[in-house]
């Protein structure tokens, strides 16, 4: 298997270039292992002389990217010319924005590549340009589904030094939510928050907490019923099958530092629950990793930024971040 990790290229409009740019630059000194760009040579060559980073580019394939990864930032060349304008999204580029994706997952699934780590891209761009899954996620499922077609179930964790979060419900309306909180739900979540903790990040015996959706938690039924009668029972279960999982919890009181040190995932019923703290104590080195797919997935926890792309101020400590993520893990697992 190589040990270079597969990067996609994102949308080529947005600033994923550039903070791949400034990460291979800061290679060493942020400790990253080797990792290959999936995307088109030139264009990251004339991204960086754009944005005056001297930074060589070496064509390669997937086995020449570590010899490379010293000197040169490595590309694997997509098929096709990419032409894009910083800060000016354009669903002509969609398709190579998907074959980034798809051949990053070939690349993983062959053992070309340890794991991947995507930039980020707009699906507005993509939706433009016909495509029909629910984001990048969905996508990244349905490229990893099995010789019979079964579709793995993606479950997001954001994950930094401080906090590691999961959102049980993602980009929804407030007033769907308890409609979605299904015990159902929060026992699938968990059992694959819990296996994938197992097996990539080594945690022998991973520590879950379960925030309440109500103020409270809900107070025994007397600020809503949800708590007592879904999540409550949900929980119920999962301890029954061994994993040691606590809640529901009052949110209010569950991320504070001394709150933090007794768990090592916190699942949240809403989006907002769990990315507003994450967000606070660590906007720009959060990491988005993918659980539940058969290979391993970061991605910087922002998006595309078109209003500041091709400007030279994009940080790229996120994306460093998720290569420091990943590699990381990836050197953990076993062989």
């Amino acid at each position: 298997m190589s040990h270079s990790l597969a990067l996609t290229q994102g949308d080529p409009a947005g600033i994923g270039l550039e903070i791949t740019l400034k990460a291979w630059a800061a290679r060493e000194a942020a400790g990253l292992a080797p990792f290959f760009l999936i995307g088109d040579p030139d264009l990251v060559a004339e991204r960086a002389a754009r944005l005056g980073l001297a930074v060589r580019i070496a064509r390669v394939d997937p086995e020449g990217a570590a010899a490379a990864f010293p000197g040169a930032l490595p590309v694997v060349p997509l098929p096709d010319r990419v032409r894009a304008e910083p800060g000016r999204p354009d669903p002509g580029t969609a398709a190579a924005t998907l074959a980034s994706i798809e051949t990053a997952v070939r690349f993983v699934r062959e053992g070309r590549a340890a794991s991947l780590v995507t930039n980020p891209i707009a699906k507005h761009v993509l939706y433009a340009a016909g495509f029909r899954h629910p984001g990048h996620t969905e996508y990244l499922a349905a490229l990893a589904a099995g010789p019979d077609g079964a579709v793995p179930r993606p479950v997001m964790l954001l994950w930094s030094e401080l906090l590691a979060v999961v959102p049980l419900t993602i980009h929804v309306p407030l007033r769907r939510v308890p409609d979605l909180l299904t015990p159902d739900l929060v026992i699938e979540t968990a059992r694959i928050v819990d296996r994938d903790l197992r097996a990539r990040f080594g945690r022998l015996s991973p520590r879950l907490v379960l925030a309440g959706l109500n103020p409270h938690a809900g107070e025994e039924g007397s600020i809503g019923t949800e708590d007592r009668d879904v999540l409550a029972p949900a929980v119920a279960r999962l301890r029954d099958e061994g994993i040691d999982i606590r809640g529901p919890l009052p949110a209010d009181t569950l991320f504070h530092a001394r709150a933090r040190a007794a768990y090592d995932v916190a699942l949240a019923p809403t989006h907002d629950q769990a990315l507003i703290p994450i967000k606070t104590l660590a906007f720009d080195e959060g990491v988005n990793v993918t659980l539940g797919l058969p290979f391993l997935r970061t991605s910087p926890d922002h998006g595309t930024a078109f209003d500041i792309a091709g400007q030279g101020i994009a940080k790229p400590d996120s994306l460093i971040a998720a290569l420091r993520l990943a590699g990381r893990l990836t050197a953990a697992r076993p062989a």
